[in-house]
Order: structure tokens, then sequence, then C-alpha cells
């Protein structure tokens, strides 16, 4: 299984900005951690400031990878373009954020990927991109129970 995680702007920053928020550790150390978790499954990453990067990740994705875990950040409040971009595509996506969206202010409600992704994870720290990972292998082995 190969599954790419895109982190959208300001996720670079992550164990310096707002720590209070974001948590001290950074996306380096949350990485290897989740390889270490999941040994057998390929992890690759890529951090962008600039919105026409993650749209491009995101379609050169296709055919490549099982799927991908995106925290968009601030684009996820904004960006149509990169919902356009997961509705293109035929790879799972699961939106994530680090923080509980719903619980800050009131734009950050508002999601302009959601609709297009298999699922949204918020508010677990760090925890969110393990429990993305999980949803995905899960989502890929069938182990998911049948809707009524």
């Amino acid at each position: 299984m190969q599954i790419l995680i895109i982190n959208g702007p300001n996720l670079n920053l992550l164990g310096k900005r707002e720590p209070e928020t974001y948590g001290r550790e950074s996306f380096e150390e949350v990485l290897e951690r989740l390889r270490a978790t999941y040994p057998s499954i390929q992890l690759d990453y890529f951090q962008s400031n600039i919105e026409g990067e993650i749209i491009n990740h995101i379609q050169q994705a296709d055919g490549i990878y099982d799927g991908i875990i995106l925290n968009a950040a601030g684009y996820t409040h904004t960006s149509v373009a990169i919902g356009d971009a997961i509705a293109a595509v035929g790879v799972p996506v699961i939106e994530v954020h680090i923080s509980n969206v719903y619980a800050r202010e009131p734009f950050r409600h508002i999601s302009h990927i959601s609709a297009q992704c298999a699922g949204t994870i918020s508010g677990f720290g760090a925890g969110s991109y393990l429990l993305a990972l999980e949803a995905l292998k899960r989502k890929s082995e069938n182990l998911f129970f049948p809707s009524k």
C-alpha cells in the first residue's frame, strides 16, 4: 500500500507554531512515528505553502497512490480548486485537521474540500494522521461495517 500525505500552508512550522493548538512535535517526528507504526505501508510526504503545488501533487497521485491524507490547513476554508482536484482523481482522500476546527473561529467551520473526500478527521492532534492512515488501510481491506 502506498499513501501520500500532503500538508498545506504553515504546517512546516509544526512544533513551533502555536504549540498549545498544534502540538510540540515537528511533522518529521510525526511521520517517523507513522512509519514505525505501519512499516508495511509506503508513506510519502509533501508540504507546500502554495495552493497550485498542492493541486499538482493531488493530480499526480492518480494511479500511483492507494490514498491521500490531506491537511489543506487554511486552504480548506478557501480553495474550491483543491476540492475540484480531489474530485478529478480516483484516489480516496481523507481530510485531516490537527485541531478541532468546529471548536474554533466560525470561518474554520467551512470546508471546500470535505464533500469531495472519503472522510474527515479533526481534533485528535497528530493522532488525526494515524486515524486517517488506519481508515485508508481498513478501506483498502474492506474492513468497514456494511451500510444499512
